[in-house]
């Protein structure tokens, strides 16, 4: 059942991928891969999801959880240093995707540039990692529609929204990934007018422009504190604060995963997956570390409503789900938020559809180097992976789980369960970075030559390495203080369970290290090549304004540009 690819019928032809005779390859030049995914994502589709596609739940409501516990200073410290993290690990992942865009991404790239029990345990992390973030996101949804209606909390309607919701995300999915990109790219547009939105109340309402008519500017990092005490008192109590802040941001600041993922599906890869990657520190910089900086600003860290939510686990105030919506609410602001929670409710339901398509990939990709079923490799003609879709589609009914427990104790339990494994994905991308440096260096490869060049490099993916392993193991430290079995395997199931997946494979298969001589850099890339020379004929490469100006009728001669012109 388990089976390399190449040893039985596949959904697509096989490619003899590990020879570097562009001949060899003759066969498959009219095909976008190796296997059965289509290259139908266009610029301005993949720069979406580049900017937006992962911004959700997080950034609109699990940063609350940040404030609550570490005050706005801890919030702002710790975004700041974990962006600076993520930042170098998409540092490292840049370089290898954009030269070597394979269906899977940082999965693949990891068992064949590494050893074949790291891209097992990855694999199967990342796809537990994007299953179990679906029903989280449903969840959510269901907290911002209990805004208008508290009564969806309750048990029938609950179960109603969450069957609905459980069936677009089918719907979606299923079809053509072309559907699919035209859809987030709507969607991961409006969560850009969100947050645009949302930083222009934090600069009017701050100078005065509120109903009271109060500039309170800075006033909450005073009062209570910049820095909150957690759990103890003292500096302890502070150094607390700031683990919690961490492990929000830990949770909330992702991008270069996503990317990686869709790169076997993007026109042009070289190209427009370059520009999507560096647009990543964009994000960082402008979303992520803005919205810890407006979220401290724009309300208390001992507002009532986000300590019932966030500390002490209270579903009574379910309706206030989000800091930006409870800082309307108490400054008396009417319409606002009405117009908030409904962008909001399309953000969170953008990146559940995204987690979907991810984890339906990720699975395929395991399929396909045999660390799955083979029969998950059967791909439909629009190039859907059909039986990894239905596998990943009975995650999301795990969201039926707060009929019983109520929606805030079950986003709790799914968000603890979930940032490790996002952890441990960046942990491996460093590892594959640096074993890839390693092969480039002795087998005289000139990066520089590649798509995307790396800087600072290996001594970035060293220090994303450190910090995200000492990450991993230090942002549930709640769960001993005092200890906590419920706590402890809520935060560290996946940092004991990714190991054992590791040791079991390796085991197992009796897997090897990839040593550097033996490091295959030229793998897919023929293929690659040949779809890019064909596709740069008969489709030419388009800037994004260029295509967002082809929508409404304008500029539609297309013409070749230079890729430093994207």
């Amino acid at each position: 059942m388990f089976s390399r690819k190449g040893d039985e019928k596949a959904a697509a032809p096989a490619a003899t991928s590990r020879d570097s005779n562009d001949a060899k390859y003759s066969g498959q030049f009219d095909a976008d891969n190796s296997d059965g995914l289509q290259r139908r994502l266009n610029n301005r589709q993949i720069q979406l999801i580049a900017i937006g596609g992962t911004i959700g739940t997080g950034l609109f409501i699990s940063i609350g959880a940040g404030l609550a516990k570490g005050g706005p200073g801890s919030l702002l410290v710790c975004y700041i240093l974990y962006a600076s993290v993520v930042a170098l690990v998409n540092n490292s992942i840049a370089e290898m995707t954009t030269y070597m865009p394979v269906s899977g991404g940082f999965i693949r790239l990891a068992g064949n540039w590494v050893d074949d029990a790291l891209g097992f345990m990855v694999g199967w992390n990342f796809f537990l990692y994007e299953a179990l973030l679906i029903p989280f996101e449903v969840v959510a949804l269901n907290l911002v529609l209990s805004f208008w209606n508290e009564k969806v909390t309750e048990p029938g309607p609950t179960a109603g929204i969450c069957a609905a919701i459980i069936i677009s995300y089918g719907l979606l999915n299923v079809v053509a990934v072309g559907v699919f990109g035209e859809a987030e790219f709507w969607l991961s547009g409006g969560k850009v007018i969100l947050i645009f939105m949302l930083f222009g109340f934090t600069f009017v309402t701050m100078v005065g422009g509120n109903p009271s008519g109060h500039a309170y500017g800075f006033s909450h990092w005073n009062s209570p504190a910049a820095f909150l005490e957690y759990h103890t008192s003292g500096d302890q109590g502070r150094f607390e604060g700031f683990m919690g802040a961490l492990a929000t941001a830990a949770f909330v600041i992702v991008g270069p995963d996503y990317i990686s993922m869709v790169a076997a599906e993007a026109k042009h890869p070289s190209i427009y997956i370059k520009t999507a990657f560096k647009t990543v520190y964009v994000r960082f910089g402008l979303f992520f570390i803005g919205g810890a900086l407006a979220t401290g600003i724009v309300l208390p860290s001992n507002d009532r409503a986000l300590v019932d939510i966030h500390i002490n686990g209270g579903g009574g105030q379910t309706a206030g789900a989000s800091p930006y919506v409870m800082a309307m609410e108490n400054m008396g602001i009417d319409v606002l938020p009405h117009v908030v929670n409904a962008l909001l409710f399309t953000t969170i339901y953008s990146a559940g559809n995204t987690y979907t398509y991810c984890a339906t990939r990720s699975l395929y990709s395991l399929a396909l180097e045999g660390r799955a079923p083979a029969f998950f490799r059967k791909c439909t003609a629009q190039g859907v992976p059909i039986y990894c879709f239905a596998f990943t589609m009975l995650f999301p009914l795990l969201s039926f789980l707060q009929v019983n427990s109520g929606s805030a104790e079950a986003l709790s339990i799914l968000l603890s369960l979930i940032t490790g494994g996002g952890v441990v994905d960046y942990i491996v991308m460093s590892i594959t970075f640096l074993f890839y440096y390693r092969a480039c260096k002795l087998q005289g490869v000139d990066r520089k030559t590649r798509p995307y060049y790396g800087y600072l490099q290996p001594y970035g993916a060293w220090v994303a390495l450190v910090l995200q392993v000492i990450v991993l193991y230090t942002y549930g430290y709640t769960a001993f203080t005092p200890w906590s079995t419920k706590n402890f395997f809520a935060n560290y199931t996946m940092q004991l369970l990714a190991p054992l997946m590791f040791i079991g494979w390796k085991l197992i298969k009796k897997t090897k290290f990839v040593k550097p001589e033996e490091c295959d850099l030229v793998w897919d890339r023929p293929i690659i090549d040949a779809y890019e020379a064909k596709a740069m004929d008969l489709d030419p490469p388009t800037g994004f304004w260029q295509e967002m100006g082809q929508m409404v009728g304008l500029g539609r001669k297309k013409k070749v540009i230079k890729e430093e012109e994207l």
